[in-house]
């Protein structure tokens, strides 16, 4: 078994109090994660939600699950019931279905609105301009059942750390701008997800406040 103990308090080593661990269990047993919850982690991060499932009914009751890969809207219902937050909105009609959801169980979902800004046409994600208008347009607002938590995005895979910090950047930045004009009264939103197991040191340089951290602790994926 992979050492997971040791490779989280490592991790945990290098970040400072205003940071966060989403530990990325997806595709590793459960016997991974409770190595993981027994030292003291809670939030795990999941991107499949039949697997995700099947966690839930095993695993303990207080850890807070995070959905963080692509989300379609006919699996959001499945989800609804337990998740704590969606990582990845990357549309308002997703976000809609979301409160859809929510409100069935009387809850409210977290979220976070994912921006591509990395090179990959690949990844998915709100363009800033998409953002700014989305926002704009002010739909969100009546989502009674969705909380609009922060941003999330992934840098682009390259070595190049002046790009990815760049990236990192930019990100940080347009969160002060819609923070500002959107959500000034909002103490909810303060979320800055980015930095993952390559790059989750330069995320904290800027201002990173949940990195998502999955090879580094858990090894290879399993299965």
């Amino acid at each position: 078994m992979f050492d997971v103990a040791n490779k989280l308090h490592e991790v945990l080593g290098n970040l400072p109090d205003s940071v966060r661990l989403v530990a990325i269990s997806k595709f590793h047993p459960n016997e991974y994660i409770e190595a993981a919850y027994n030292e003291g982690q809670r939030v795990f991060g999941e991107s499949h939600e039949q697997e995700l499932a099947k966690k839930v009914e095993t695993l303990p009751s207080d850890i807070e699950w995070h959905f963080i890969g692509h989300l379609q809207t006919n699996k959001v219902k499945y989800i609804a019931p337990y998740i704590a937050m969606i990582e990845a909105c990357d549309s308002l009609k997703l976000m809609k279905e979301i409160n859809k959801q929510a409100a069935k169980h009387d809850r409210v979902i977290k979220v976070l609105l994912e921006l591509h800004l990395a090179e990959e046409a690949t990844k998915y994600g709100l363009t800033l301009d998409a953002c700014r208008e989305l926002l704009e347009a002010g739909e969100w607002r009546e989502l009674k059942n969705v909380q609009i938590c922060g941003i999330m995005m992934m840098a682009s895979n390259t070595d190049d750390e002046a790009q990815i910090e760049s990236e990192f950047e930019q990100a940080a930045n347009f969160f002060d701008e819609i923070k500002a004009k959107y959500f000034a009264d909002d103490e909810n939103f303060k979320e800055r997800s980015y930095g993952m197991s390559s790059d989750y040191q330069l995320a904290i340089k800027h201002r990173s406040t949940m990195v998502r951290v999955g090879t580094t602790i858990f090894g290879p994926r399993v299965y």
